[in-house]
């Protein structure tokens, strides 16, 4: 099972005892489970059952929940509307008044469209609803497996792009640390020649000259931040293999806290660099690592 986006949109439908609805589910990155609900007036009471569905599958994301409804062709029930029966009544005794024609017949002032409507108040049994609320989840149900599924493709694709930006992280790592071996003679080169100047061509003993080298390359080195940055690829690619078996809710955020510390590290080399290409190789190892944190911020 691979890793678990956040964002996807899925949607089921469905239909009992006459009435036919619709779902539509979408899920965009959020640091919790936030679930809002949208359901015509009346169906109140499947908002906590609708919440469980949703916490047995996800740990993370927000969601907009949408229900729809409408009755099934010949489900509805009819009713005469009062108030427009009598305004057509009243009308066809003022035209019959005025034209001297014979008044409207009852039969086709309620042929009259808006007369006769729809009768969608009647109240329902508490069995037939119970029933009809069972069906209206089992249809979430299935709209929320239907997202699960796209979550994972999405995720599938998710974890591809960050084994990338890993193999980026761990080729730069080992280029700075190629880098970091020639800073000591680099170093040394550097002190020697500036010394020189100053002392007008004069010579430095050697053993001062390596005291202040070591000196130097001492607060220069970076191999504990290059040993760490080599650590956090490893914990990362465990986690994108493992990470369906990583509690519930930890894969997102144990990358979004591992890439904060590979910038850290990058953060410290670079603030360390005594080379400029050093320095050029920490700047690219902060840009792979800001994207990588960009991506893992969609994992839930």
């Amino acid at each position: 099972m691979p890793l678990s986006s956040m964002t996807g949109f899925a949607e089921s439908a469905g239909g009992h005892a006459g009435l036919a609805w619709r779902w539509e589910v979408k899920s965009v990155n959020g640091r919790g489970l936030d679930l809002r609900l949208r359901t015509p007036p009346g169906l109140d009471g499947i908002e906590q059952p609708a919440r469980k569905l949703a916490a047995a599958r996800f740990s993370r994301g927000s969601f907009q929940v949408s229900l729809t409804l409408e009755p099934q062709d010949g489900a509805r029930g009819l009713k005469i509307d009062a108030a427009a029966l009598a305004s057509a009544v009243a009308i066809a005794r003022q035209v019959a008044a005025e034209t001297g024609l014979e008044p409207a017949r009852v039969d086709g002032l309620l042929a009259l469209k808006g007369v006769i409507v729809a009768d969608d108040t009647a109240p329902l049994d508490e069995t037939v609803r119970a029933h009809r609320d069972a069906a209206i989840l089992e249809s979430l149900a299935t709209a929320f497996d239907a997202l699960v599924k796209e979550r994972c493709n999405e995720g599938a694709k998710l974890s591809a792009l960050l084994s990338a930006q890993l193999d980026d992280i761990a080729r730069l790592t080992e280029e700075a640390g190629a880098l970091a071996a020639t800073q000591p003679a680099a170093l040394k080169a550097r002190l020697e020649a500036q010394l020189q100047e100053l002392l007008a061509g004069g010579t430095v003993p050697q053993e001062r000259l390596a005291q202040e080298v070591a000196l130097l390359a001492a607060r220069a080195d970076v191999r504990e931040e290059l040993d760490r940055l080599a650590a956090h690829v490893q914990d990362a690619r465990a986690m994108l293999k493992d990470g369906p078996n990583i509690e519930k809710g930890g894969v997102g955020r144990k990358l979004d806290f591992l890439a904060q510390e590979f910038n850290r590290e990058a953060n410290t080399l670079c603030s360390k660099s005594a080379d400029i290409a050093l320095t050029r190789t920490g700047l690219a190892l902060k840009a792979v690592i800001d994207q990588l944190r960009e991506q893992s911020q969609n994992v839930e």
